[in-house]
Order: C-alpha cells, then structure tokens, then sequence
C-alpha cells in the first residue's frame, strides 16, 4: 500500500539475449506502461512495466546504475541484481529526455536514502555494541565471582585494567564483526565487479550491434521504400484493373442491350418475311382494287355528267318554277279582284232582291 507510482510513460520494451548478450529480444509486442514507483515503506525506487498479467520489467534502482542513451529514441540501463539489460523504444525524443531525467532524480534520491540507512545503521551498531559492552561488565564479575571472592579480586586486579580489559574485548567483538562484513563486502564487490564487467562487455556489443542495427535499418529502409513504390505500381495496376472491370462490365451490359436489339430486327424480319409472302396477294387485290377504281372513276364521270345535266334541269325548272309563281301571283292577283267583284255582284243582288 506505500508503494505509489511517481512518473508514466509509453514505450517498447527490450530484453538483452542472455545466450548471445548481443542481440535485443523484445519484451512486449506493442508500446507498453512504463512507471517509477516509490515505496515509502523501504524507502526505495523501482521501474515496473506489465504486459497484461505479465511482468516484463522490476528494476529497483540504485546508485551504481546508469541509464544510457543509445540512440535518438532508444535508452538502455544494466540491472545487475536482475542480471540483465533492459531497453526501451520511445515514440519520441522527449519522452526519452523525460525518462531520462527522471532515472538521474530517481538514482539521486536513491543515493540520498542508502546514506541514510548507512547512518542509521552505523548508529545502531553502536548502540548495540554500547548493549553488549554493558552485558559483558556483569558476566566478567559472574566469573570472578567463580574463580574467587570479590575481595580477592580487588585484591588481585586493578579497575583500570578490568576496563581495558573490557574495552579490548569489546574491539575484539568489533574487528571480528568487521573482518565478517568486510569479507562480504568483498564477495559483494567481487560479485559487482563481475557484473560491471559483464554489463560493460554487454554495452560494447549492444554499441557494435547498434551500428549493425543501423546499417539493417537503412537496408530495412530501402526495402520499405522499394515495396512502397512496388505497392504503389499494384495500386496503379488494380486501379487500371478496376477501370478494365468497369469497361467490361460496360460492354457487357451493351453486348446484352445489342443481342436484345438483334432479337427484336430478327423478330421484324420475320414478321416482314411473313408479309412479303402476302405481298402476291395484295398485289392481285391492289391491282382489283384499281381496275375497280377505274371503273368507279368513269362511271363517277359519267355521273358527273349527269348531274351536270340535272343541274340544268334543275335550274330550268327553278326558273320555270320563278315564271309560274309569277304567273300564279298575278292569276291569284285577278281571282282576288274577280272574287271581290263577284262579291260586289252578290251584294247588288241582294240588294235587288230587297228591293223586289
């Protein structure tokens, strides 16, 4: 629960090849969470990377470790208790900076916390040794006690001398403890030596296979751009290919349009087939059909005559009709004076008769 995650970034992580200590194994697949942790408990520093449920990277930092920039977007450090060397791929310069940076802060505050738990023990060392030498006074008088009487003791050893005595085995106590912990200082050394030989070692190649690595990735560059251009050709190719699907597909349909329209002129032709073996016929009918015309047109002549004649029949009955409703206008004209005559007759008759 102390521990907390104090900066966070992005990156590829790599594995030296514990076989050949030459070659980078990749550790994650994609760009990964890289984290400084802080543990307030042990007062420590840790660089932790997980994969999914995978721990790719625990590194606890310490003094002695140095991060290294191996390239613009590369860095590598050397973790001896791990007995590896990590790298990191960042996407950028400046995240690299960044962690950069950060790793030097981190290694300070590391370096400040060893001094202090260096002091610290020192301290307590001597508040241990300070325990014992006061446990030791007792036990050397339970053995003067065995050997004799306490005024045979004081009779016998000066004060002076029992504290020297008690001191000197107290520096005794110390040395030997000294010459165990310098010995394992020594076997840590021995083995911390080694590891930076290795490291170093590990460095030197990982610098040459840099190089080489460079020279892959200008060939691996050139190879991208001939496949660019070669994608860019079958790009070209498909493009050119689609239109030729598009235009066959064109033609298709017009070649389905053309065999319709060819079955429709092969329909008409029959069907013209089929009337022109009519045709005979309709010649023989066509020409019935004109002698009968000419025939109607003569006749139609003649009729023409006729009515011509009619006509003249007509307008001379007309006119003779004219002369006769003129001629029965003045008969009806006279029948009228004669009938008012006749009536004037009648009256001068009755009148006679009156008279009679």
């Amino acid at each position: 629960m102390g521990e907390q995650p104090i900066y966070t970034t992005r990156a590829h992580v790599f594995q030296i090849d514990p076989t050949t200590k030459k070659n980078w194994v990749p550790a994650s697949k994609q760009a990964v969470t890289v984290s400084y942790f802080y543990d307030s408990t042990r007062n420590s520093y840790r660089i932790i990377s997980v994969d999914g449920s995978k721990v790719i990277i625990n590194s606890t930092i310490t003094p002695n470790m140095t991060f290294t920039k191996t390239s613009q977007k590369f860095g590598q450090w050397a973790d001896s208790r791990a007995n590896t060397v990590f790298g990191l791929g960042f996407a950028s310069e400046q995240q690299l900076a960044k962690f950069s940076e950060k790793f030097q802060e981190v290694k300070e505050a590391a370096k400040l916390a060893s001094d202090k738990s260096q002091d610290k023990g020192e301290t307590l060392s001597n508040h241990h040794s300070q325990e014992e030498s006061g446990r030791d006074t007792p036990s050397s008088n339970r053995a003067s006690s065995i050997n004799g009487t306490d005024d045979e003791k004081f009779l016998h050893v000066d004060p002076e001398e029992a504290v020297l005595q008690t001191e000197n085995e107290h520096l005794k106590s110390a040395i030997e403890q000294s010459d165990t912990n310098a010995k394992k200082w020594e076997t840590e050394l021995q083995t911390l030596r080694e590891n930076n030989a290795r490291l170093v070692d590990a460095l030197q190649e990982s610098s040459a296979n840099v190089e080489s690595w460079k020279k892959q990735l200008g060939a691996c560059k050139e190879e991208s751009d001939t496949l660019r251009e070669k994608i860019a050709e079958l790009e070209a190719q498909c493009n050119e290919a689609n239109q030729e699907k598009q235009r066959n597909a064109q033609l298709s349909a017009r070649v389905q349009e053309l065999e319709a329209e060819l079955h429709d002129k092969e329909q008409e032709l029959e069907n013209l087939r089929k009337q022109a073996e009519i045709i005979p016929q309709l010649m023989a009918e066509c020409e019935s059909i004109t002698t009968k015309l000419q025939t109607a047109e003569s006749r139609n002549k003649e009729l023409e005559g006729r009515v011509d004649g009619l006509q003249l029949d007509i307008d001379d009955s007309q006119q003779k009709q004219v002369n006769m409703k003129g001629e029965l206008k003045k008969f009806m004209d006279m029948l009228d004076g004669k009938i008012d005559e006749l009536h004037e007759f009648r009256q001068g008759l009755s009148k006679l008769g009156v008279d009679n």
